[in-house]
């Protein structure tokens, strides 16, 4: 669970980032909560992020949609749009918003620990 609120980070007013301490370790948010470094996500800092938002369990279909985020995030330096999810993991886009209530973007996005595509360039 977080364990701080969060602190605006020193010049960083202009991007509405903030740390917060997540999984026992300082993380830097952006305005919509999203890690603004993917290299500081964790599974506990999932977890956490997951504990957050109502989910008290990550099931094994959850953590491979993930896992399958972030392999394709760094592979291809961009998150996969949504029927490259859905072609990469044989998991309908009715599925997967079933697994994240709050949505692929918000959700496993979020959860993955992939930067904010407002963000992203």
């Amino acid at each position: 669970m977080a364990e701080e609120a969060g602190r605006t980070a020193p010049g960083a007013e202009e991007y509405g980032q903030r740390i917060r301490v997540i999984a026992g370790q300082e993380i830097l948010f952006d305005g919509e909560d999203f890690l603004w470094d993917p290299h500081q996500w964790s599974e506990e800092v999932a977890e956490a992020l997951a504990r957050e938002a109502g989910q008290t369990e990550m099931n094994k279909t959850q953590w491979m949609i993930l896992r399958f985020l972030r392999e394709y995030y760094f592979e291809n330096g961009r998150a996969p749009l949504n029927r490259q999810i859905k072609q990469g993991t044989g998991i309908s886009l009715m599925e997967m918003e079933a697994l994240f209530p709050w949505g692929i973007k918000y959700g496993a996005r979020r959860l993955a620990g992939l930067p904010n595509p407002k963000n992203c360039n």
